[in-house]
């Protein structure tokens, strides 16, 4: 058994030495053990010493030593045989992802690339007087101190991103395993701290904190997101967060007052309206956004007492900005004239506010939003509805009922009755314009679009 013992757990220039040595002697993986510090932790600690006679020479691909350096800093014990067993192996064999050691440790550098990340992201510097704490570190003044507990072994490998983006500020950050103190010329190391040596709020955090509540923006809010870029584990640390929570808390009702404010300056309801849709214009409330090509708010006039809600914008839609302008709108347009109804006089708006679609070849073609999709664009109907008041909302579709009722129903259980609404108003529920398009029998499409114009007519009945 042959034991090599390397200076730190970061330590990848030991690692690699030994292990290029060990590998062109052809020692198997199973005979070496590896730790980290000077005491021995095997039995056949007293065989680190054997010699070591090269028999082969080992060429090791770029890519290697690439994942290496990274796989090395994560805070899996089992990284520096899993490292060697792969080049002892075939290096080469880096490139074939289905090998388990390569996607074990593909894993490993991913999960240290975000500790990095995430270090860079969430250090927290406090200003502080120089004391005892931190000794011969430059001459007496102002530092600033952060404290940070990476979850692997990263601290000295961002090192250099803190030094060159605070050369000129003296600083020091505190982590259980190691302490970095810059002062502005020299970067030295420092053994470990706790949590207790580091500052708590200096008085900057609450003008900070003052601007952070300023530029919060509820409407952009997607709090599952936001955990996993900024994990709770963080949140001690920076002086935001103490926030959040309130801020998370009280968004729709920060939400309904902005909206509600544009209503009170001057009572200009198309104001408001174009504050609202202008708003929308930068949702990213759900996944949906990355691919659509904008955001497609509803249009009609905010003193309509009738609103149509469809499910969401189509492919001419998504590329016109603006609802039911494609086959399903000229559809509806029709069916809405043979009803009596005047689409001039009614609001027009979607229960999804992103086209959401399938690629096939050159075409889009469209996916129905799931639950997730509808909930997050629901805030956006419901301040519509707060905005137009409509005596009347006539939800066309599936997608455009569950937002209307706030749950998931079906057409047949729902169309051909009045519904009164909670929040006032009536509702009615009937099939959307784009499955009349999918009809092949011809007869029966003809009967499906005369019941269509009978539920459009007796939902403005109702109203009226």
């Amino acid at each position: 058994m042959r034991v090599v013992t390397l200076a730190s757990e970061d330590d990848f220039e030991g690692w690699r030495d030994a292990a290029r040595g060990l590998a062109q002697a052809g020692v198997p993986p199973s005979e070496i053990l590896w730790q980290v510090g000077e005491t021995p932790t095997d039995l056949f600690a007293g065989e680190a010493a054997m010699p070591v006679v090269a028999s082969r020479v080992v060429k090791v691909p770029p890519r290697f030593l690439d994942l290496a350096r990274s796989a090395i800093l994560h805070g899996d014990p089992a990284r520096f045989a899993l490292l060697y067993a792969l080049l002892a192996d075939d290096p080469r064999r880096i490139a074939d992802p289905a090998d388990p050691r390569v996607r074990r440790l593909e894993a490993m550098a991913r999960e240290v690339r975000r500790d990095i990340h995430k270090m860079r992201a969430f250090v927290r510097f406090r200003e502080v007087r120089d004391s005892p704490a931190f000794p011969g570190i430059g001459a007496p003044g102002v530092r600033y101190v952060a404290w940070f507990e990476p979850a692997h072994h990263i601290v000295r490998a961002n090192a250099r991103f803190f030094v060159e983006r605070f050369a000129t500020m003296r600083w020091s950050i505190l982590t259980p395993a190691l302490s970095l103190h810059w002062d502005a010329e020299v970067l030295r190391e420092g053994p470990g701290a706790s949590r207790a040596e580091a500052p708590g709020e200096d008085p900057v955090e609450d003008i900070w904190k003052t601007y952070y509540a300023a530029i919060f923006n509820p409407a952009r809010l997607k709090t599952g997101a936001m955990l996993r870029e900024m994990p709770r584990k963080y949140w001690k640390n920076m002086p935001e967060t103490a926030l959040v929570r309130e801020l998370v808390a009280t968004a729709r009702q920060r939400e309904t007052a902005m909206v509600a404010a544009h209503v009170r300056s001057g009572g200009d309801a198309d104001a408001a309206w174009r504050a609202l849709r202008d708003e929308a214009a930068h949702c990213t409330r759900c996944d949906l956004h990355r691919h659509a090509m904008r955001t497609v708010f509803g249009e009609g006039s905010p003193d309509a007492r009738m609103m149509l809600v469809g499910e969401q914008p189509g492919d001419q839609e998504d590329l016109a900005g603006r609802p039911f302008v494609g086959p399903a709108g000229e559809m509806l347009d029709r069916a809405m004239a043979a009803a009596g109804i005047d689409r001039a006089s009614v609001y027009v708006t979607n229960a999804v506010k992103h086209f959401k679609f399938e690629r096939r070849g050159k075409r889009r073609i469209h996916a129905r939003p799931d639950a997730g999709e509808i909930q997050a664009c629901r805030w956006w109907y419901e301040q519509e509805r707060a905005l137009v008041k409509p005596g009347m909302t006539v939800a066309l579709g599936a997608s455009a009922a569950r937002q209307l009722l706030g749950r998931a129903v079906t057409i047949a259980a729902t169309r051909g009755r009045v519904l009164e609404l909670p929040e006032g108003g009536l509702g009615w529920v009937t099939i959307h314009p784009s499955y009349l398009l999918r009809l092949p029998d011809r007869a029966k499409a003809e009967d499906e679009f005369a019941a269509f114009v009978e539920d459009l007519a007796a939902a403005a009945k109702a109203l009226a």
